[in-house]
């Protein structure tokens, strides 16, 4: 007959199993806190409307209406079809995808949009304009900005030059022909100014 040796089990102390669990509590903030940490702050993303096909890249130039607000709702900037013909270029403002040309928190923004998406996108003063926003803008500094976003269509780079430069080609011809002699040739074509859009 086997005899099973007995080892008394101790009953756990009055109070030592609240600090137990109080312990396993303050690991899982403290591990939780370090995970928040680990994520990086930066602009938020809603999706009203799901857009279709891929996102933009560095280096594309993508057409957006847009309303740029402040956290309390202010408007202050909004976008307008710029003076262009019809067919050259699709509707809304062009931002070409490049450093400098916006500020970061709205390109990092519209690197994950897609085409025919609605959006909403909060960008913190970090990746907006800092303590430093454009004088006359109606931003003040520090200012956290939230932009409502339809993404109507983006292309190239080169595309965009392409359709530039025969944009005004097609101008110089039409104003070398009212003015001028007829039949007389336009001038050369000089490098096509790129639009400053609105940031």
């Amino acid at each position: 007959m086997t005899e099973v040796t007995r080892v008394p089990i101790h009953p756990i102390a009055k109070g030592s199993l609240t600090k137990l669990w109080l312990g396993v509590i303050v690991a899982i903030l403290v591990g939780a806190g370090i995970a928040w940490a680990a994520v990086p702050k930066g602009v938020s993303l809603e999706t009203l409307t799901a857009g279709t096909g891929p996102t933009p890249q560095e280096g594309d130039v993508v057409f957006v209406n847009y309303t740029g607000k402040l956290s309390d709702g202010t408007v202050f900037d909004k976008s307008e079809q710029p003076p262009i013909p019809p067919g050259v270029f699709p509707e809304g403002n062009p931002f070409p995808l490049e450093e400098g040309a916006t500020v970061e928190g709205f390109s990092d923004g519209l690197k994950q949009m897609q085409k025919g998406g609605k959006y909403v996108l909060e960008i913190p003063a970090s990746k907006g304009y800092g303590s430093e926003p454009p004088p006359g803008s109606g931003i003040p500094a520090n200012a956290d900005l939230v932009f409502e976003i339809e993404v109507v269509d983006f292309m190239a780079r080169e595309d965009f030059e392409a359709r530039l430069q025969a944009l005004q080609q097609m101008m110089q011809m039409q104003q070398g022909g009212e003015g001028g002699a007829p039949g007389a040739p336009a001038g050369p074509a000089g490098p096509a100014p790129a639009p400053q859009p609105g940031q």
